[in-house]
């Protein structure tokens, strides 16, 4: 048996007034994933356990079967695993985003403008924490290059300010009501000061600007946390793992649970990735003796955060299109029976452009044992619909190995 899960992340919404009274995946066009509902499980499950914040750290981890509150100590330290960082049990990280700041002097005074930086490339991005990185760091503070606009800064026996918010939770508003006020908060602060002057002039930042794309004029932290404990994915499933995605936080986890981490030329986490490829990448982990492969699709997410609409119906129609059919027809073909999982790991509205608590719609179809669902199309009220609802997400994995 082989088992594939589909995430789109964020993909999930609410209707809108903009789309006349519709949300994206109703207006989507999806003919591959509307034509398993009849003979799939649809239903709604719950990936944000309650108490919990709504991240994609937090929402991926439940769909991948693990209980967050047993094993997420905060979300940087996933990302520095895929970045390759040997965490201590005394190191603290955080996020480090590039991102735009409006222009008033007054560091306190301005506003969250673009949380990515116009979703600076990786190339230049590194160019930039390598320069910060220079002249900020010191014996206990080190800041190491990602991907895009996400970073990692570890301090050596560090201190939790607690009181951190994600910029893409504040976009367009003036960050001096965020800004963090504990006595490690006040510390990122200067930090982050000190980087708003270092970016000013760089080379980097005034030819993004002659090209008419937002210069990375700050460093912003938050999702901090401490060295996670997580079980190894074979020895909790007992089936061999393969993770595929263009963001740190998943590749991170994949690392930690022991998966193959496959990487894929032109995966950019947003709607111009590859989209084949990461449909390939999956296709041949599955011939070259993989169980289970998880492809993240971080489009939809990114779309929601600019309020972008039009794009995030494109995504998913995407993933409808070179993904959930390209690899239904060839595992077809090979015979082998199988488990597609379809679903979000969390809401992210366009109105809102941040993530919501709310459960996501899920398809589960067996190729091997189809059932009557009475569903037609997949969409939010369609699964709400059924009365089918997982109140602990992270029991899903346990649902598709052991039905």
């Amino acid at each position: 048996m082989k088992y594939v899960v589909i995430l789109g992340d964020g993909m999930a919404d609410y209707p809108q007034a903009t789309l006349g009274g519709k949300t994206p995946l109703e207006l989507a066009k999806k003919p591959n994933i509307d034509a398993l509902c009849p003979v799939s499980e649809v239903g709604l499950m719950k990936t944000v356990p309650c108490g919990m914040k709504p991240g994609s750290d937090v929402a991926n981890l439940s769909v991948l079967g693990y209980n967050p509150k047993d094993c997420y100590s905060g979300r940087s330290p996933l990302e520095a695993g895929s970045i390759g960082i040997d965490l201590k049990d005394t190191d603290v990280t955080a996020r480090a985003n590039l991102v735009t700041l409006s222009n008033e002097a007054n560091f306190e005074d301005k506003s969250m403008v673009d949380y990515s930086a116009g979703e600076i490339s990786t190339e230049e991005a590194k160019i930039l924490i390598e320069y910060l990185a220079e002249k900020l760091n010191d014996d206990k503070n080190k800041l190491y290059a990602g991907v895009s606009y996400r970073h990692c800064y570890v301090m050596d026996k560090g201190e939790i300010a607690g009181d951190m918010t994600p910029p893409h939770d504040i976009t367009g508003k003036p960050i001096k009501e965020y800004l963090p006020t504990s006595e490690q908060g006040k510390r990122y602060i200067e930090v982050m000061k000190k980087s708003v002057e270092l970016l000013k002039e760089h080379p980097i930042n005034l030819d993004r600007i002659k090209r008419g794309k937002n210069p990375a004029t700050s460093l912003w932290f938050w999702g901090e946390g401490t060295k996670p404990k997580m079980q190894n994915f074979k020895e909790r499933f007992g089936i061999s793992g393969a993770m595929i995605s263009a963001v740190d936080l998943l590749k991170g986890i994949g690392k930690l649970t022991g998966m193959r981490v496959i990487e894929v030329e032109g995966a950019t986490g947003n709607y111009d990735t590859n989209f084949e490829g990461k449909t390939k990448a999956c296709l041949d982990a599955l011939a070259d003796g993989v169980d289970y492969v998880y492809i993240h699709m971080e489009a939809p997410d990114e779309c929601g955060h600019h309020g972008d609409a039009e794009h995030k119906i494109f995504s998913i129609e995407q993933i409808d299109k070179l993904v959930v059919g390209p690899i239904k027809e060839e595992l077809e073909k090979r015979g082998e029976p199988f488990v597609l999982l379809i679903a979000p790991d969390h809401p992210t509205p366009i109105s809102t452009m941040t993530h919501c608590s709310d459960p996501v719609p899920y398809v589960i179809y067996r190729s091997d044992k189809k059932v009557d669902s009475g569903v037609l199309s997949y969409t939010e009220e369609n699964a709400k619909a059924t009365g089918v609802f997982l109140e602990h997400g992270y029991e899903i994995t346990d649902k598709l190995i052991n039905g």
